[in-house]
């Protein structure tokens, strides 16, 4: 299996981007295909190779390109024209040659006659229909050999009759043609203003889409083009992709940082707003890691690269923002069927307003007049923008926040979550618990001296060498402080929820909860007054037993994160129950949930039981959000109708998860959700108005109340005014 993402140029409306969906699904071994109009973007899955999916493209009518390869937008592609690029040119030749249309309409209203002749008329408007006008018709041919219909069809048809008509009104007057027209108007003004009008729609439509991905392009201009690297001695300036794993790179300040790695050398604040959202600058010191792409500050740095490429953070990034932003949310499954039967019902209807003004008495021009305008002011282009459009500008404010959302069908669940779950270890705490309390036991069940206590503390941690969870962290931090020398570990099993089983230096140790030691049968009483007391205090208690005998409890105390009450609070005040599941000690979890405010607390449940719950809280009818870090998370973050992950924390809880939180901020959490309102809101209101657009206007130009001038105007109006709005998801920013 393969994923693909490439640009599709060509397409028009998204009518087009059905139709080149269609046909790429249509290839044997594609599994998924999503195209999007908003992105000009195709996001495939499949085992199949690239150029069989670019020829599928090709037959379709399009043209699929490497993104690499690709100059930028439609604003920047085809032939400069006056020095301007593409689009822009012909808008700008089609608007010149529409002037004295548009003087001639003002004088007549003012009372004056026709002052353009019509065979000038004819010379002004030929250019625009059939030069600036090519691509409707090319488009259009497109759509229709392939069996479709698309915008293209409709603006050709309309601007040709207008045009034709005019042409045959000229030869009737010449006697060129027999046909009793020469009294009859010309409309080559309806033509050559429609095509600018919409021409101009759709320069405003590319440049504000173009907005709408300005996050994106924002991450892709982070990435370095090279770095500066130390091989055998030798400093040397490298590209990117010449970069390898363990590489040492050398960072001087104010540049960018242009892979992942750990500091090996110097000291720095680091600038990692828009990779994280992270607004102020961090200090990255000895071991600390950094983020390629961030930028940094006064210091220099020394790192050795970690990842590189498409494994670099940033890349992952940029992948998960293109995934959300090519997907499509379930309301696009309504809207691409209406889009389909859209234009072949606007043609009959416009058929059927020719036919019932000539039956109602009117001329043939009247009813040609009318036609033409409900061909020119219906609009699919405003149906098919309202969801994608609002979909890449709200992921894109989110990315910006920190918040990564994975897919489209995130976003939709996230927007109705009626309850949030939050794990504790690294969520609501720092996820740096720290050993406070040693207890040593003799074999014979009696306290032993602290120096007894640094011998379990080098067992104990000799065992964790195997676990990447925080507690285990603990206890190896507390033993490198304590400089003692850790023995290798010869077995190892974690239990999650319940601890770790470990053979070291001969000795079978168990080390975890109390229900890990009832696994083992191992009595834990002698330990009970002290247990009880960890817990009231707020301590998580670890006992730990050598050859199924208990020697020792440790308690381990991790502070709550400073946003944990705030983040709390904001999804309370939304009327968003809060729960804490938790592996801790029931004691323990209920004092945090009480200092926290959390609707409910339980513990201690193993990665089943939080399943469990979800289970049990999804069947009542909640729609649940589950917030976790850690890799014995994961089976709860799939569970829960949508998954949360803390960018902190492990690759399989952020792989599980649909959204992801850049910066372990707790406040992100109630940030996500009200993303998603926002999001599915301005979806909403596109479509409302996308449909009330062309509800009231298709039956104003049956009645033939509206020109095709003024139609043309409202068409190219209706898609910009749609892309617009969702434009104003650009301005969210999270109430933190």
């Amino acid at each position: 299996m393969s994923s693909y993402v490439f640009a599709i140029e060509g397409m028009t409306c998204a009518n087009c981007a059905q139709r080149v969906e269609k046909a790429l699904r249509k290839v044997p071994g594609v599994l998924k295909a999503d195209v999007s109009f908003a992105l000009e973007k195709a996001d495939v899955t499949g085992a199949v190779d690239r150029a069989t999916l670019f020829e599928s493209v090709r037959d379709a009518g399009y043209a699929a390109v490497d993104p690499a390869a690709r100059t930028g937008n439609a604003l920047e592609s085809g032939t400069a024209i006056f020095g301007l690029s593409g689009e822009l040119g012909q808008l700008v030749v089609s608007a010149l040659l529409s002037l004295p249309f548009v003087a001639q309409m003002i004088l007549m209203f003012l009372g004056f006659g026709e002052l353009l002749s019509g065979w000038l008329q004819f010379a002004l408007a030929l250019p625009v229909q059939f030069w600036i006008g090519r691509r409707f018709y090319v488009g259009a041919w497109n759509a229709l050999r392939s069996g479709a219909a698309n915008m293209d069809v409709l603006v050709a048809l309309g601007t040709s009759a207008a045009f034709f008509y005019s042409l045959a009104v000229l030869l009737s007057a010449e006697s060129v043609i027999p046909l009793s027209l020469a009294e009859g108007h010309l409309y080559f003004e309806a033509a050559v203003i429609v095509i600018t009008l919409i021409l101009a729609g759709k320069v405003l439509e590319s440049r504000a889409k173009r907005s709408t991905t300005s996050a994106i392009r924002e991450l892709m201009a982070l990435r370095p083009e090279t770095a500066r690297i130390v091989r055998g001695g030798i400093e040397a300036v490298l590209a990117i992709a010449e970069v390898r794993r363990g590489d040492v790179v050398i960072v001087k300040p104010g540049e960018k940082i242009p892979v992942d790695g750990l500091v090996t050398e110097g000291a720095s604040e680091v600038d990692e707003a828009l990779v994280t959202g992270e607004s102020l600058p961090v200090l990255r010191a000895g071991g600390a890691a950094v983020i390629g792409g961030s930028i940094n500050g006064s210091g220099l740095l020394k790192l050795e690269a970690q990842a590189v490429g498409a494994d670099s953070t940033l890349s992952r990034i940029i992948r998960l923002v293109e995934r959300a932003q090519s997907g499509k949310a379930p309301v696009q499954q309504l809207v691409d069927r209406i889009s389909a039967v859209f234009v072949p019902v606007i043609v009959l209807i416009a058929i059927a307003t020719f036919g019932g003004w000539l039956l109602a008495g009117a001329g043939f021009e009247a009813a040609l007049v009318a036609a033409v305008s409900v061909l020119v002011i219906a609009c699919p282009c405003a149906l098919g923008l309202a969801t994608p459009t609002a979909i890449v500008a709200g992921t894109g404010a989110a990315a910006k926040a920190g918040i990564l959302i994975k897919d489209v069908e995130a976003l939709e669940r996230a927007n109705r979550v009626t309850a949030v779950a939050f794990d504790k270890t690294g969520t609501l705490t720092e996820g740096a618990p720290a050993i406070t309390t040693v207890e040593s036991l003799d074999g014979e069940g009696n306290s032993e001296s602290k120096g007894e206590g640094d011998a379990l503390l080098r067992l104990a941690a000799s065992a964790q060498q195997g676990s990447e969870h925080p507690l285990a962290k603990a206890f190896l931090r507390l033993a490198a402080d304590k400089a003692l020398e850790l023995s290798p570990v010869k077995g190892f099993e974690s239990r999650p929820g319940r601890g770790i089983a470990a053979r070291v230096e001969d000795l079978d140790l168990v080390i975890g909860n109390p229900e890990m030691m009832a696994e083992a049968g191992i009595d834990t009483g002698a330990l009970k007054g002290q247990q009880d007391a960890m817990a009231g205090a707020g301590e998580t208690p670890v006992l730990i037993a050598v050859d199924g005998v208990l020697r020792g409890l440790f308690g381990l105390s991790d502070p709550l994160r400073e946003t944990s009450a705030e983040a709390v609070a904001q999804l309370k005040s939304a009327g968003i129950e809060t729960l804490m599941l938790s592996g801790d000690n029931q004691a323990v979890v209920a004092r945090i949930g009480g200092i926290l405010g959390l609707d409910r607390s339980l513990g201690p449940l193993r990665p089943e039981g939080k399943v469990a719950e979800l289970a049990r809280l999804k069947a009542e009818g909640r729609v649940v959000a589950m917030i976790g870090d850690g890799v014995n998370d994961a089976p709860a973050l799939a569970e829960s109708d949508v998954g949360i992950a803390m960018g902190s924390g492990s690759d399989v809880a952020m792989e599980t998860a649909g959204i992801t939180l850049m910066r372990p901020d707790p406040r992100l959490v109630p940030a996500a959700l009200q993303v998603a309102r926002a999001t599915l809101s301005k979806i909403r209101q596109n479509l409302f108005w996308a449909f009330i657009y062309n509800l009231v206007c298709i039956p104003l130009a049956v009645s033939g109340v509206l020109n095709p001038a003024f139609a043309g105007a409202a068409m190219a109006f209706s898609s910009v005014s749609v892309v617009a709005n969702s434009l104003l998801l650009k301005r969210w920013k999270p109430q933190i």
